[in-house]
Parts: structure tokens; sequence; C-alpha cells
């Protein structure tokens, strides 16, 4: 607690004159003017060129390129606290030229003149957007910036910090750099976060890391006059100022801010879990399964001869599991052990790497066939997995099936899972498998059927062969 009291005075004695000399703007911010510069002078000419293709007059293309830059300078879209693609600024930016050109034309009386510049600013507006969209996106993907930071700085409580550097950990793109973490409370045991030995200058802390931005996390200790405070102060630094959400594990399509009453508030869309939702899922899912079936009936077949071959026993493994509402169905997956080794479990629970009843995996398991350890690690043994498919007992894409001791043993959020239909593939599958520890497995699961979209489900399924060649985890 001292600590963000400590920061919030500090900050507030310094002044925003003070910061602006102690604090040299950031190279990336002042290396990319130049850029946007370039991209809105090869808008402005593309859009006089095509001008010129149409009409044969040169009077407009001549003098667009300076005029359209001049104009976007009008509505700071070069300025420090303006975005790479905003919208607005353009299109005002649009309408002041187009008035100029209207007033022009009052004292230059030519229907050409206003023609021409109408489709010019038309075309550069269009370019302009999409140039500058194009290099976010490309810059974004390639640096796992978060806006333009690629060095942050962590501001809240040691528990809401431990999270975001996990959920920034977790993410399938890079992310940008923790340059620091500077907490307002106590540290948690066993934490990675630092915890300053005194108070801490937040704004010394800026300088010294050359942080692009500060992600203030939720917490009694930073209050609304002591954010406002810090927003002006990081403002003057050139340094962004981003409020974390409450919940770390939501997509952002699920999140957008309404303003109620003049006050901005975050709206956290609820899962889509109704039934005209799951209608084309389930559709696809089955057309799908069903021409997998039909393209692998060969291969499923040459498999089941060669696990009757292997070792005695039936060439198919049913296992009753939870579906979805908790009904109950047959799983099938391809034998991969002898038979009889559900008798031999007990004798090697101590060899378990999970070390708990929910899961049980070891290594080298004595139990497992030749053809098992082959079908395992290359995923093969789920195919039957298709047929509960097209019955409509599982999805493509979902949670783990649940078996039913797991289900009693569910806590709250966990029950969560069972409001969708298991899947063949999920997000835990394309994460690390058998790798991962039990909780994150179960977090995985329910991060799916609480964000779950059309989007999540392609990229999981164009993710898993992938999964499955490396065979990480598989065992």
């Amino acid at each position: 607690m001292a600590v963000a009291e400590d920061v919030a005075e500090e900050s507030t004695r310094a002044g925003p004159a003070g910061t602006a000399e102690g604090t040299r703007r950031r190279p990336g911010r002042s290396s990319a003017l130049p850029v946007l510069l370039a991209i809105d002078a090869l808008a402005a000419a593309l859009a006089a060129g095509g001008v010129l293709l149409l009409s044969h007059r040169w009077f407009v293309p001549a003098v667009f390129v300076p005029l359209w830059l001049l104009f976007l300078t009008s509505q700071r879209m070069y300025g420090p606290d303006a975005h790479a693609d905003r919208l607005r600024p353009v299109l005002r930016a649009t309408c002041v030229a187009a008035a100029a050109a209207g007033t022009a034309w009052l004292f230059a009386p030519r229907d050409d003149l206003l023609h021409d510049a109408l489709i010019a600013l038309l075309l550069a507006a269009a370019l302009t957007l999409g140039l500058r969209r194009c290099r976010r996106a490309r810059t974004c993907s390639g640096s796992g910036r978060i806006g333009n930071a690629e060095r942050v700085l962590v501001l809240g409580p040691a528990e809401s910090a431990a999270e975001l550097l996990a959920a920034l950990r977790r993410g399938r793109s890079p992310g940008p750099q923790v340059v620091a973490v500077c907490l307002t409370g106590p540290a948690a045991p066993g934490s990675d976060a630092d915890v300053p030995g005194e108070a801490v200058d937040l704004l010394k802390t800026v300088r010294r890391t050359r942080c692009d931005a500060v992600i203030a996390l939720p917490g009694p200790e930073l209050g609304a006059e002591r954010l406002r405070r810090l927003s002006w102060e990081l403002r003057a630094a050139g340094v962004d100022l981003l409020l974390a959400p409450v919940l770390a594990d939501v997509t952002p399509g699920r999140l957008a801010v309404r303003p109620v009453a003049g006050v901005p508030l975050l709206q956290l869309r609820a899962p889509r879990l109704s039934t005209r939702s799951r209608v084309p899922k389930e559709l696809t899912d089955r057309l799908l399964a069903l021409l997998g079936i039909l393209l692998l009936a060969p291969l499923m077949a040459a498999i089941a001869v060669w696990v009757r071959l292997d070792s005695p026993g039936p060439s198919f493994y049913r296992e009753r599991r939870i579906g979805r509402d908790g009904r109950e169905f047959t799983l099938l997956k391809f034998r991969s052990m002898h038979r009889g080794a559900e008798l031999l479990k007990p004798g090697l629970a101590h060899l378990n790497r999970y070390g708990c009843d929910r899961f049980f995996k070891i290594a080298d398991d004595p139990r497992v066939t030749r053809a098992g350890s082959f079908l395992r690690s290359s995923s093969l043994d789920e195919l039957p997995q298709l047929f509960n498919v097209v019955a409509g007992h599982m999805s493509l894409v979902g949670p783990r099936p649940l078996v039913k001791d797991e289900v009693a043993r569910l806590s709250e959020d966990g029950g969560h899972r069972l409001l969708v239909k298991p899947g063949m593939s999920g997000l835990w599958q394309v994460s690390g498998r058998s790798c991962l520890p039990t909780d994150e497995r179960d977090r995985l699961d329910v991060s799916y059927v609480e964000n779950w979209s059309p989007a999540l489900d392609l990229s999981i399924l164009l993710r898993t062969p992938s999964a499955v060649v490396r065979r990480t985890g598989a065992c």
C-alpha cells in the first residue's frame, strides 16, 4: 500500500515540466514518423496518379501530395497520441480538404477542379487507411507490440501482476518485453516480480527502463485520481498508459467500451452458448467428420487389422465418458494397451507423472503395445472418435471428454465445460498436450468454453496438424 502512495506522490511532485525535461522521447516513436509520412505520401501520390489517368488533367495531381499531408497534420495524425489507423481524423481531414476545394472552386469556377479534387480525396482517404492498417498489422504480428509498445512496465498488486505475466507468456504470438514490475502492495510468496525495498519513483523507473507503455492493473491503491495524474505524467514523458481488465483470459471480441451516463464502462459480453450459435457448429462438425470417415476409411481399416495382429484383443477401446449437460456416451478409440491393463494400474501408481488420480501418464508404460505406442504418439488412436462426432456425442473442437469420477470433483468454473460437447481437439491439445500441468489443462478447457467462436474453432483446427506432427506431450 505504501508503495502506491509514494509512487503517486512522487509523480505528482515531479510535474509535467520536470518530467518532460528528464525523459527523452522513445526512439520507436520518433522513428515511426518518417514511415507514416512516407505511407501517407504514397497514398496521396497513388490517388493523384489515379486522377491523372482518369481525367488527363495535371493541376490537382500536381499539388495534391503536399496538401494532403498538410490536412492530415492539421488533424494531429502525426502527434504522439495519434494512433496509426484512426478513422475519424482521416475523415475530418477529408471533409476539411473538400471544404477547401469547394472554396477554391468559388473563386475559380471550374467544374473539373472540384470533380478531380473530390475523386482524389476519396482515393487518398481509402488508401491512407488501408496502407496504415496493413503496416500496423504487420508490425504488431511481427514484433509482439501492444499498439506502439515494445517495452512495457507493469504496475499493480502482486497477484494481478503475476496473472498478467502468465497470460502474456501464454500468448500464441510474441508479446511485448516486460522491462519492470512495480508492485503496489506486498509480494505474493513465490512471485517472480521484484518488490522494491523502498518507495518507488515510478517516473524514474520509466526513464531508466525506457519503456513505451505502463500497464496498470486494478487494485485499491490505484484510484481514479491517481490514475488520472499518472496519465498526465506519462503523457508528458511520451509513454502510454494501458488499463488491464480484471480478467486476463478473455478474448478482445468479448470486451467493448460502453458509455453509461457519460462514464466509460467495460462490457464483458456473455459466452456464445445459445442454441442458435450451436447449430452451424454442429452441422459443420458432422459434415466434416463424415467426410473424414469416408476419406480415412482405408487407413482406419488397416489400423484395426494391425491392432488385432499386434496383440490379442479387440481393435477398439470403449470407455464411458461424460458429454454435454452431463449425458454419458461411449468414447471410441483404437486399443493401444494389452488386455487387463487396468489390473496393473495400482502397481504403477508411484510412476504417475501427475501425482493424482485424475490423469495417469507414465513414461515407457509397459501396458502399451508396440502398435499402441505409435498410435498414441501420432494421435491416430483417436480417429474412431469421428464416429462419436457424427453421432452427435462430440465435436471436432471442444474440451477434453471427462470420466464420471472427474465430474464429481469439478469446481464451479470447471463445471462450465459441460455446457458444450467435448472435442477431439482443443486448446490444451494444441498448447502442449500431456506436458501441461493439470490446472493449466483445466484452465484452457474453461477458457475455450468462455471465449468460443467460429474463429477460435478454425484456429484450433489449423493448429492441430502441426501439434500432431511435433508430437509434443504425446504418449
